[in-house]
């Protein structure tokens, strides 16, 4: 098998931790730790002992997104031998949670506004070492974890980090988070850690070819066939598109909150999440429509929909500089963003506060607040973007909630009229456990948790967001509703869903105000002219 062969553009890519689908919050040593615990265990448990319940939810649409497991009861013995390997092999993670828990109640129960030295003494011994104590302005008692640390420690396993990469030809996934990824015929698993280059090398192969001995032995997959593995890649090369250098700016709309900003030599990717290219897949920008290099990656938030492993792992090799915002360092509820990338291979990672801004060609990528969209948790890690090029300005909001309308009203103030609005209307998300819940000790009140949603902007914060920096145009995103996405939001639409009818609103009211605006869907191509 000396022969060059390139990777198939339709060649599905699983990043997994424990065989579950990776995210931001499998890769932060704690998180993860939670996750395990408190939600995956409790799962499959609940699978095992009654799988006819899930396999009753899972025909119910309405369903989708719930704590159900989608395989059928012949997978029980599947689930328990996954759950008996993660108990033996990571039973430091069961203790680490309870030791959490432990540390919380002592905290609850000693710290009274007087010095906590004594309480340190208290540590359970898995945290020592790993922790400080720490009081807020009004006395309350938390635990700050020393997160770059704990990436040192035993609880960052690089060894449960792995790839399945099979086929794909249709937008059919199945919901990813409330199920393990069980292996399958047609799966080529893949046991290496997500630093390893030698990934960057594999998805090198769809525009690249090289022989498969050579990648067997970059990616130790030695133990497959090479008729095993063939499947997998062509003899015939790609359709190469060429990168986009003229001085008016193009802007392309990938789906969901994936915009591409090129102009002159600079190309700015915002939360990538890209379609594969398939039989069906025509009609949408796939990963062919990506430029071989990616100046700029902008991460808006963690969330599964933005932040997006499994597109990020096969564009790292393309990528120059990823930006992202700052988290709240030590905050369970916020692990960093940064030493999550850098961990898994990423080499030039730049956080950015509020206001901070970052220079390119012809402009700057300046962050700009965002408020709401995390059940008002104090996450810090969340930025809209303005970018500025060649005298022109796009806002990219994200899933943004208009909390505080003044806010925008400063930010014209500071940087005038935007030329372009990105503005994500989810305004009935989840309640805010749904992604958090593994996260917080004790339950909460229902009335409580049905309150603080992962919303983002209805009708009328939106107007009041458009009112407030003037833009010429106006771009609803960021919705869920690419049919190749609903593996991470489960999002189904009707006519009759709340955030359609609210972005219908935002639509007309953008009409009577002489301002052009569209919900975008599958695909768009807009250019601006540059003043510079």
């Amino acid at each position: 098998m000396s022969k060059g062969w390139y990777l198939k553009q339709n060649v599905l890519v699983e990043p997994l931790y424990n065989q579950w689908y990776a995210w931001s919050h499998l890769i932060s040593p704690v998180t993860a730790a939670m996750n395990v615990v408190n939600f995956q265990f409790k799962i499959m448990h609940s699978f095992v002992t009654a799988p006819l319940v899930h396999v009753s939810a899972m025909r119910n649409p309405q369903m989708r997104g719930g704590p159900f497991i989608h395989y059928d009861e012949t997978r029980v013995n599947d689930v328990k031998a996954l759950m008996e390997r993660i108990r033996k092999n990571q039973a430091h993670l069961f203790k680490l949670c309870e030791d959490i828990l432990t540390l919380e109640e002592i905290l609850t129960k000693e710290a009274n506004g007087l010095s906590l030295e004594t309480i340190y003494q208290k540590v359970p011994n898995t945290l020592r070492g790993y922790v400080e104590l720490i009081y807020d302005a009004k006395n309350r008692p938390s635990i700050r974890f020393i997160e770059g640390l704990l990436y040192k420690s035993s609880y960052y396993d690089e060894g449960s980090q792995g790839v399945v990469l099979s086929l794909i030809n249709s937008d059919n996934r199945p919901f990813v988070l409330s199920s393990p990824r069980l292996l399958g015929d047609g799966d080529v698993y893949v046991s290496r850690g997500f630093r390893t280059n030698g990934y960057d090398e594999l998805f090198k192969m769809k525009g690249m070819p090289q022989p498969l001995d050579w990648l067997k032995e970059m990616l130790d997959l030695k133990d497959y066939s090479d008729r095993e593995l063939e499947f997998l890649f062509t003899d015939q090369a790609p359709e190469v598109k060429p990168d986009y250098k003229d001085s008016d700016i193009r802007i392309r709309y990938f789906g969901h909150a994936c915009v591409l900003i090129e102009s002159g030599n600079i190309s700015i990717l915002c939360d990538p999440l890209v379609s594969y290219q398939y039989e069906k897949s025509t009609g949408r920008h796939t990963y062919v429509d990506l430029p071989r290099k990616l100046d700029y990656v902008l991460i808006t938030h963690s969330h599964q929909d933005h932040f997006v492993l499994e597109t990020l792992l096969q564009l790292r090799h393309k990528i120059g500089k990823i930006i992202l915002p700052k988290n709240n360092p030590g905050s369970l509820l916020d692990p960093s963003l940064k030493l999550i990338l850098r961990n898994i291979g990423f080499r030039d990672v730049v956080e950015v506060n509020e206001l901070e801004s970052v220079e390119i060609e012809g402009g700057l990528i300046i962050s700009v607040p965002f408020l709401g969209e995390h059940g008002d948790l104090d996450v810090r890690s969340k930025t809209a973007y303005l970018v500025q090029i060649r005298g022109r300005s796009v806002l990219l909001a994200a899933d943004s909630n208009n909390l505080e309308p003044e806010l925008y009203g400063h930010i014209q103030k500071l940087f005038g009229d935007i030329d372009l609005l990105f503005l994500g209307m989810e305004c009935k998300g989840a309640p805010f456990t749904w992604l958090y819940g593994p996260l917080i000790s004790k339950p909460l009140p229902r009335k409580m948790d049905q309150s603080r949603r992962l919303n983002g902007s209805d009708c009328l914060r939106a107007v009041e967001l458009v009112r407030r920096v003037r833009p010429k145009a106006v771009y609803i995103y960021a919705m869920g509703q690419e049919p190749w996405m609903s593996h991470l939001t489960s999002t189904y639409y009707t006519e009759e869903s709340l955030p359609i009818i609210e972005s219908n609103k935002l639509v007309d009211q953008c009409k009577l105000r002489g301002t052009f605006a569209e919900r975008l869907f599958i695909t768009k191509e807009c250019y601006l002219r540059g003043r510079l």
